[in-house]
């Protein structure tokens, strides 16, 4: 069983930045891929960022490319989601998510997730 706990959100204005982390309880934290989901009010949870286990590849999706930044630092067991240019579009509650898989989709482990508002 892998525990992850979310932390970091917050309310921002538009244009503003924000930096979640997920710490895990995973002794062999890289061996998981990791990543960060969100869900807003309506609408149903998707993907945003994930990462491999060495950090070497990562995914975005295309609504917040060249703004979010994921990583990992493994000797913390700890990822990260750098969230920059901040729009009322991404206000959600983000989920950090770990899974053997490389893609995300099955045997997911997740956080509680933690409230991201931006205002206009």
């Amino acid at each position: 069983q892998v525990q992850l706990v979310e932390s970091g959100g917050g309310l921002v204005q538009a244009g503003g930045s924000l930096r979640l982390s997920c710490a895990t309880s995973a002794r062999t934290f890289s061996n998981y891929n990791m990543g960060w989901f969100r869900q807003a009010p309506g609408k149903e949870r998707e993907i945003v960022a994930r990462i491999s286990r060495s950090g070497w590849n990562t995914f975005y999706v295309d609504s917040v490319k060249a703004r979010f930044t994921i990583s990992r630092d493994n000797a913390k067991n700890t990822v990260y989601l750098q969230m920059n240019s901040l729009k009322p579009e991404d206000t959600a509650v983000y989920y950090c998510a770990a899974s053997s898989g490389p893609a995300l989709t099955e045997d997911i482990y997740w956080g509680q997730g933690t409230q991201v508002t931006v205002s206009s």
